[in-house]
């Protein structure tokens, strides 16, 4: 458990598993430092909460944190966006902007969805960490920012590295710490408590009272692989508040899922069983005719199919020839 009330308050009672421990562990290491964190994870699992929660948690939690969606930006706007720029640098600069940059000064910058930068922003953001300063648009003048910067993806950095898509020295720069959020089919001891915490708060938003989850849904959701993690879960969860009844939560979406994908794996294990049969009578036509060929030699029958001895007279026991 946390000893940080910041850190405790925003999520420690949401993260009963192991995993998620040790990533409030790291936290609890980070939060008052000024190192850049990169957060990785599937869609969903958090990344923002997270980054909200180490915000809160650091020397600057009196400060603003400033958010940006890197993957809503168009390309051509996104250094006016984060630099800012003067009034007159392009046609629909009508007064001057100070920019995410300077906006974070002395704050949070989190930038969400880093992986959709495209290479030439990237060389621009790198100058920016490096030199500690801003150039806005329509400006030639630098102006200095202090920032401490929180970084995002579900992408693979690293392998878009690799793949040239990535700079390397920007990675370097923007994950001095890296944590992982692992998904929720992954920690299923946070489900129970996650489900509670969703519940309070819809039944609070919609001022709903008296509902409780009934042990068989229980069952039903910590079964479920949650595939858009929290934050589908937290969705199933409102709308369960909205639709209930009788003080009995609606969860038919989630029971029509699981059929659903029941029904699938059915089917899968069906065509597995169709293919494993029709390999067989395949093998044992072929082994059928190969001995045939050969005039029942087993040995040259053996070599001719890429087989052992041993191997063939296992065969030849299986489909009793």
């Amino acid at each position: 458990m946390s000893s940080n009330p910041a850190i405790q308050d925003s999520i420690s009672l949401l993260a009963a598993s192991p995993a998620m421990q040790q990533v409030l562990a790291t936290i609890e290491k980070v939060a008052k430092t000024d190192a850049n964190i990169l957060l990785l994870g599937e869609s969903g699992t958090g990344k923002t909460l997270l980054a909200q929660t180490i915000h809160q948690a650091s020397l600057r939690a009196t400060a603003p944190m400033i958010s940006v969606d890197m993957g809503s930006l168009n390309s051509s706007l996104l250094a006016s966006e984060l630099f800012g720029h003067k009034k007159g640098a392009f046609t629909d600069a009508k007064a001057d902007n100070a920019g995410r940059f300077v906006e974070a000064s002395g704050g949070t910058l989190f930038l969400d969805e880093l992986a959709n930068l495209a290479l030439p922003e990237q060389t621009k953001l790198l100058a920016a960490l490096q030199n500690r300063t801003v150039v806005p648009v329509g400006s030639s003048q630098p102006v200095p920012v202090d920032i401490r910067l929180i970084c995002a993806t579900n992408e693979d950095l690293h392998q878009a590295v690799a793949n040239g898509a990535f700079r390397q020295d920007l990675l370097y720069r923007i994950n001095t710490v890296e944590i992982t959020l692992p998904p929720l089919r992954e920690r299923k001891e946070d489900i129970a408590p996650l489900l509670h915490w969703y519940l309070e708060h819809y039944s609070q938003r919609y001022r709903r009272t008296g509902l409780q989850i009934s042990s068989s849904d229980l069952r039903l959701l910590q079964r479920y692989d949650w595939p858009g993690n929290v934050r589908q879960l937290a969705h199933a969860v409102e709308r369960a508040v909205v639709l209930a009844e009788q003080g009995q939560l609606d969860f038919s979406q989630l029971h029509s899922d699981l059929e659903q994908e029941a029904r699938l794996t059915e089917t899968a294990k069906a065509d597995r069983v169709d293919t494993d049969f029709m390999l067989e009578l395949v093998e044992e036509k072929t082994i059928r005719q190969a001995l045939q060929y050969f005039q029942g030699n087993v040995s040259q029958t053996a070599k001719a199919l890429g087989l052992t001895r041993g191997a063939l007279y296992r065969r030849l026991e299986k489909y009793g020839l």
